[in-house]
């Protein structure tokens, strides 16, 4: 654990922050040399006075120290720690929207860049949740803050001590629970069953889904890939997999 105050840079990131109103707000910060009328601004002005909150001018320098020099674009918030969900408030009312219930589950994934676009995918696609491990994977920093593009704000992610462990309890309430391989014996997605409850499991930038993780899955299915690249990026594959889903699920309604 650190004691540095956790800091969500960039125009974008800290807008969806104060939008979203999960997080306490200790202080938002704005560049001497910003210029206040751009649109970007005048909307990250709006926000802050709609909450309330006064924006301190600091100069250029100092907001690059606090950002360690990260493409803040002239704001920044100093803000509480990010709160995960329990897997409990995922399911919480996911059954009773009329779309059937889409969470995504990340099976170690550490690129912050990549679980950021994740996230940003998973708020689009409009995910119910995102479960993540606790050891050896990213976390909800600042960075993946500002890779999801301030989509982590919105998304509710639930960070798990087993995936495994939790993967069971999503089966136990009904969620079918279906992996993402590249891998000749996995099933081409559009022949697949996507329709109904469905948790989404992507593996690892390196490794993929581990072995327990893919045996526990009700379901491993591929993307078409009809071009010479064999692969996708996760977080791209990942993107495809949430919206192909997604689509079936409404078709299925």
């Amino acid at each position: 654990m650190t004691n540095e105050p956790e800091i969500v840079y960039g125009r974008q990131p800290v807008c969806e922050l104060l939008k979203a109103g999960r997080r306490e707000v200790k202080r938002l910060l704005m560049a001497n040399n910003v210029r206040q009328s751009a649109a970007a601004i005048v909307q990250f002005l709006k926000l802050a006075e709609k909450r309330g909150l006064a924006v301190q001018p600091v100069a250029l320098f100092e907001l690059d120290r606090m950002c360690r020099s990260g493409n803040h674009q002239g704001i920044a918030a100093v803000v509480a720690d990010y709160t995960y969900a329990e897997l409990s408030d995922i399911l919480e009312g996911a059954f009773e929207r009329k779309v059937p219930p889409l969470l995504l589950l990340v099976d170690h994934v550490q690129d912050p860049q990549n679980l950021g676009s994740m996230l940003r995918s998973a708020d689009a696609a409009g995910v119910n949740g995102v479960v993540i491990p606790r050891h050896r994977a990213a976390s909800v920093t600042p960075a993946v803050v500002r890779a999801s593009a301030g989509a982590a704000e919105h998304v509710h992610v639930a960070q798990v001590v087993n995936l495994h462990q939790a993967m069971l309890a999503l089966k136990e309430q009904g969620i079918r629970l279906v992996g993402l391989d590249g891998s000749s014996t996995a099933t081409p997605y559009e022949e697949a069953d996507l329709t109904g409850p469905i948790g989404v499991v992507v593996g690892s930038e390196e490794e993929g889904l581990g072995k327990l993780i893919r045996e526990t899955c009700d379901a491993v299915i591929r993307l078409p890939m009809r071009g010479r690249v064999g692969s996708l990026n996760a977080a791209v594959a990942a993107a495809i997999a949430l919206f192909e889903v997604r689509r079936c699920q409404v078709a299925g309604t």
